[in-house]
């Protein structure tokens, strides 16, 4: 039977390549022809078939994502890569003006709170032209495939976090552009002496399934401070703990009403008592609200507590302290409605910075950093 012309004039004739078992365990390459249509060559062996090499040229070509391990994103998702389940947990969200997390209206914890410090956020911190000229910037410049479907951008040394070793790479100092931004940043109460060695740029967008999983940052490398600026769209950060210890939660009822938020200073924070408690909660001056409750207390494991932090767009978040070294921090795909991108900037722990044992090395890539002339690494 004749093939049709229409299938005849898509066929071609193509030679290729292949391994061919010979005794004592070894391979012997067979070259072999024949003619076919489409990427798949037929009867290729027992149950197989092989690809044409210009097919296989044409997959490598192809962007693929960045997982590895259980880490999973739309991408490899579509291709049969098993989506990681995660379990639901009791949602509370970060009240900014009482530095409290307050159960939500429909969760298992309604009308009740925990301390949660260790947070600052600013508004604002860039303006809408200054947001446009940052991502133009960042987009002239390669985003690289990173996991969970994220792409990004490095400027730091380079690292092996394993081995705990380190050395100057490709790394020449932080973007020209983000000079302003750390001199802004200086004028923040919480960061008046901060100066990064690292600026890690994340591009998040939902058609790839982006997301970020439950982490702490190194903290043998980078010091306390984490200092993320949020750019065209909000999102929310998550934080979680996997502790089975039990938390206090004590009724929200007891939450501070001050009205307008202002920024932390040494003169407006307090600390407050919540039943022997003594943890410093961010509040603003003409807060008088007495935070020791005698109403009550409710127990709960740390593992079935999230807390949610509302972060806006052009917003500059800082996490330090608990927030920092107790609680994880994560991104949840379903938080990525649009393109999102996130600056990350680090500063050095104790023993890279003044008085160290590594304070030597720590200057130089300081001094390289602080350049700002640096491209991705």
């Amino acid at each position: 039977v004749r093939t049709p012309l229409s299938q005849r004039q898509q066929r071609r004739r193509v030679s290729w390549r292949r391994p061919f078992p010979v005794s004592g365990g070894k391979n012997k390459i067979q070259e072999v022809s024949g003619w076919f249509s489409g990427d798949r060559i037929p009867g290729g062996g027992e149950g197989g078939s092989w690809t044409r090499p210009e097919a296989m040229a044409e997959s490598a070509r192809e962007p693929s994502c960045g997982c590895k391990g259980i880490r999973s994103c739309l991408t490899c998702e579509e291709s049969g890569s098993p989506k990681l389940q995660v379990r639901k947990k009791y949602q509370l969200t970060y009240d900014r003006r009482s530095g409290l997390a307050v159960g939500g209206e429909f969760c298992g914890f309604s009308k009740w709170a925990l301390p949660f410090p260790g947070v600052y956020l600013l508004d604002n911190f860039v303006s809408e032209e200054e947001e446009t000229q940052l991502v133009d910037m960042m987009d002239r410049d390669e985003w690289k495939s990173s996991q969970s479907g994220r792409k990004k951008q490095d400027y730091g040394p380079k690292v092996n976090f394993k081995k705990r070793k380190l050395k100057t790479g490709c790394f020449n100092g932080l973007p020209s552009f983000s000079h302003q931004l750390v001199n802004r940043m200086l004028k923040c109460p919480v960061l008046k002496d901060f100066l990064p060695v690292e600026q890690c740029n994340l591009d998040y967008r939902p058609e790839r399934g982006s997301s970020i999983d439950p982490h702490f940052d190194d903290w043998w490398l980078w010091g306390e401070r984490l200092v993320s600026v949020n750019l065209l769209a909000d999102t929310t950060l998550s934080m979680s703990r996997d502790s089975d210890n039990y938390i206090q939660l004590h009724p929200s009822g007891q939450m501070c009403n001050t009205q307008s938020p202002a920024p932390v200073t040494d003169q407006s924070e307090r600390t407050f008592h919540f039943n022997g408690d003594n943890l410093p909660v961010h509040c603003t001056g003409d807060c008088r609200v007495e935070r020791t409750s005698e109403a009550g207390q409710r127990l709960t494991c740390y593992s079935d507590v999230e807390v949610a932090i509302h972060v806006p767009r052009r917003s500059l978040v800082v996490l330090y302290g608990e927030a920092r070294y107790k609680w994880k921090h994560a991104i949840h795909r379903e938080s990525i409605k649009s393109r999102r991108i996130c600056s990350t900037f680090r500063e050095l722990s104790e023993e890279f910075s003044q008085g160290g044992k590594q304070e030597a090395l720590g200057k130089q890539f300081l001094d390289i950093a602080l350049s700002f002339q640096g491209n991705p690494v």
